[in-house]
């Protein structure tokens, strides 16, 4: 459009107006085609997050990313093809054992994944953590994987999404991560880009998660569903607790190693992971489900836990992992994709552990070098921590609460580990990890526990 005017458009946002879809399909694919600087598009995304987007605009925000490159035909792929994406947490590493469970059990699961944003990690930072795995195959190559393996795990192409790749580094770096109509283009967009069928959510809440307050966690979820119903994609999300990390494994390495160990049926440094575990099950049974191999999702889970417990989870990821590359003998040795312990942090009193912020503990990873200050800084594959307590856990002065791993002991921050560790005289009230399910029209309540 010859006459678009960027400065009207963002002046109109940042004064409260709403934009028609017309004008905002032309801002995107300006700005896709390098006629947009960034620093206009940052201040149109700080106008977006100020102001917010109404329900015509992030659709109209959605499908203008969403079509700002190719759209996926996975016809050649049989079956009915489900994705999950999570909305970002602290120690989140259930993609890796998702994936292959539920592909596994008979569904094809077609996963483009982000890098880590904020204080939280990444699919495909954990997955390069694996010496050679290339999460940047060509289409050609992403059809050919899923096709042999049931799954495929790879980040956004050139022409997958575009416009998201770039306004998803920028939100990062900008304060503007935090807006459901964002968050909402930035998920859909690539995940109905890739050729899926049916979508399934981990919407997080607490302090760990985008969405602190379960008020906005529902209502982002209860977005993200209908949204993606509306693209005719059947889409059901959960909504999960995020207040305490996921796991024992923090950074990139590290939860890769955990993941690894899951799928293993081994104990994982620290101890048992059985909220990793819960999560992995729900979702998957979800996905079952929505690809026709389930007759219910509590059918599915049942199916789930048996690929997992027999070991056709582990053989699907192995075989994943070599078909994009990745060395497969570190599956044997999940501890070469962790750093050296550089340091370990003790407890200074006797008591229980009253609370672990998954917050303050993911900030800590980005100081470590497991996350990103910057759009364009590199993460140490290797940096990160293992917890060895969980909240209710009985310790003793001296007690080993964490271990921390980096390439570089120079960065390493015990007092901050410790300091996001509280030790109390009093155990904490339990908190549920599933919180609630959203089927795209209604709450039915969260899943069973298993």
């Amino acid at each position: 459009m010859p006459d678009l005017n960027i400065v009207r458009l963002i002046t109109a946002k940042r004064d409260g107006g709403t934009l028609a879809p017309d004008d905002i399909a032309a801002f995107i694919a300006a700005y896709t085609a390098g006629d947009v600087p960034d620093y206009q598009m940052s201040a149109f995304l700080m106008a977006a997050f100020i102001r917010g987007l109404d329900a015509t605009e992030a659709a109209a925000l959605t499908r203008a990313m969403l079509h700002s490159g190719t759209v996926l035909d996975l016809g050649n792929v049989d079956g009915v093809k489900v994705d999950k994406h999570s909305t970002g947490g602290v120690g989140d590493k259930v993609s890796l054992v998702l994936a292959p469970v539920v592909a596994a059990c008979g569904v094809p699961v077609p996963m483009i994944s982000g890098r880590g944003l904020g204080h939280t990690g990444g699919t495909l930072d954990k997955l390069e953590a694996i010496p050679g795995f290339d999460v940047s195959l060509d289409i050609d190559r992403y059809r050919e994987v899923l096709a042999e393996t049931g799954t495929v795990l790879i980040g956004q192409t050139a022409e997958i999404a575009p416009a998201d790749r770039e306004i998803y580094g920028l939100r990062d770096v900008t304060g503007t991560v935090e807006s459901i109509p964002l968050i909402a283009a930035s998920i859909l967009s690539k995940k109905l880009a890739e050729g899926i069928d049916a979508l399934v959510l981990d919407v997080k809440t607490g302090r760990g998660a985008f969405m602190k307050q379960e008020a906005q966690s529902r209502e982002l979820a209860e977005t993200l569903c209908r949204v993606g119903r509306e693209f005719g994609t059947p889409t059901v999300a959960l909504l999960t607790d995020m207040d305490a990390p996921l796991g024992r494994a923090i950074g990139n390495g590290p939860e890769t190693a955990e993941a690894v160990r899951i799928l293993r049926g081994e104990t994982p440094a620290g101890g048992a992971c059985d909220d990793v575990v819960e999560v992995t099950l729900a979702l998957a049974g979800e996905m079952l489900h929505l690809g026709d191999a389930a007759d219910s999702p509590d059918d599915g889970r049942q199916r789930a836990a048996a690929a997992l417990a027999d070991g056709r989870a582990l053989d699907v990821f192995r075989a994943v992992v070599r078909a994009q590359g990745g060395d497969v003998s570190v599956l044997d040795e999940p501890d070469r994709l962790m750093g050296d312990p550089v340091a370990t942090v003790t407890a200074d009193a006797d008591g229980v552990v009253a609370d672990l912020d998954a917050l303050a503990l993911g900030y800590a990873a980005v100081s470590l070098g497991a996350g990103r200050a910057r759009k364009e800084d590199d993460v140490d594959p290797k940096a990160g921590f293992v917890l060895h307590v969980r909240t209710g856990d009985r310790v003793r002065a001296g007690d080993v609460l964490a271990q921390i791993y980096a390439s570089d002991p120079s960065r390493a921050t015990p007092d901050a580990v410790r300091d996001a560790v509280t030790i109390s005289d009093r155990a904490p009230a339990p908190r549920p990890l599933l919180i609630d399910r959203f089927d795209g029209e209604r709450w039915t309540g969260p899943p069973a526990a298993p």
